[in-house]
């Protein structure tokens, strides 16, 4: 099998290629991405003798019609994806997220290739944080910012392109994914580098916003269920029932690096942060018999601490900028 990556480069899209190299020898991996801030090249050197990377943007319609016609299937990862910078200058997603996506879709149809489409549940707004409500594939489209109302939109026109012109595609939208190589100006990683670094983590607010959290090879294992066992035309959602508040989540992390577990700072809290994301995945698991390896939220994020650990070289060169960046929103 042929598989065109797109987004390759990127957190979740370079750790879906190093497993499907790892797990899967037969397919053979092509990974186009613009390499942005959020795309490394380093992230695919484990795996950089298997896998062609080509380096172009998605919006480049000569070069994604030339690889799609190379293609099997295309699993479509790139995305503009930081809630802040989208807050900053929507433009950048509307060309990755939306004409990006149309450029895809416009070259799967005219050479008939199979199309999984990649989004994210904050498509569907937030939740209350004391109800028991959680987000399944008939919940109402509700984004509350730049990125994910053009993720909305692509996912949008995904289902009107199966619609309307027979692509053969699926979609998942995932919970807050976790683990190696994310960018550390994520949430996640900017608290474990910051802890390396003997810096005390920052807070948005009081830290009562959930997310519902899952292991990105977890995630990643989910994707290919839905490749080769979903439904065309089919929305599924993957999430690992990890509902855990941002201020849960520093106080464990504190907890791994033996600090106390009030030993972090408040910073004011982010404009339009969603309260709760939460996710039933329950057709991924009876439909698809999918369930996810990291039960254990503590484990995970103890794997993911070792990670950074032993990887600082991979993340060392962004930290100082990062962190200008923040500091200069008072964050």
């Amino acid at each position: 099998m042929r598989v065109l990556v797109t987004g390759g480069a990127g957190f979740i899209g370079a750790n879906f290629v190093q497993q499907t190299v790892r797990e899967r020898p037969e397919v053979r991996v092509t990974v186009l991405d613009a390499l942005t801030y959020a795309g490394d090249r380093t992230s695919l050197d484990p795996v950089a003798d298997r896998v062609e990377l080509v380096v172009g943007s998605i919006t480049d319609a000569p070069l994604v019609d030339r690889l799609v016609g190379e293609s099997d299937l295309v699993v479509h990862f790139a995305a503009e994806s930081h809630n802040d910078n989208s807050l900053n200058d929507p433009s950048p997603f509307v060309q990755t997220n939306l004409v990006g996506t149309f450029t895809l879709l416009e070259a799967v149809r005219r050479h008939g290739v199979r199309f999984h489409h990649i989004s994210t549940d904050e498509v569907y707004g937030d939740l209350p944080l004391d109800s028991p409500e959680r987000f399944t594939p008939e919940t109402p489209y509700n984004p509350s910012s730049p990125y994910s109302s053009t993720k909305a939109g692509s996912d949008l026109m995904v289902r009107a392109w199966v619609r309307s012109f027979d692509v053969r595609a699926t979609i998942s939208n995932c919970s807050n994914n976790y683990g190696p190589y994310q960018h550390i100006e994520k949430f996640i990683p900017r608290q474990i580098t910051n802890l390396i670094d003997g810096v005390r983590p920052r807070l948005y607010g009081a830290g009562l916003n959930v997310r519902d959290w899952i292991h990105v090879e977890d995630h990643n294992a989910a994707v290919w269920s839905i490749i080769e066992k979903g439904t065309i035309g089919e929305t599924y959602l993957i999430g690992a029932d990890g509902e855990t508040s941002n201020l849960e989540v520093v106080r464990t992390l504190l907890g791994i690096f033996g600090r106390d577990a009030d030993d972090f700072d408040h910073v004011t809290d982010r404009a339009g942060h969603d309260l709760r994301y939460a996710i039933d995945a329950s057709r991924l698991r009876t439909e698809l018999g999918w369930s996810p390896s990291y039960t254990d939220f503590r484990e995970g994020l103890a794997a993911t601490v070792d990670w950074y650990r032993e990887h600082e070289a991979w993340w060392r060169g962004a930290k100082a900028a990062t962190e200008a960046k923040y500091a200069a929103t008072g964050q």
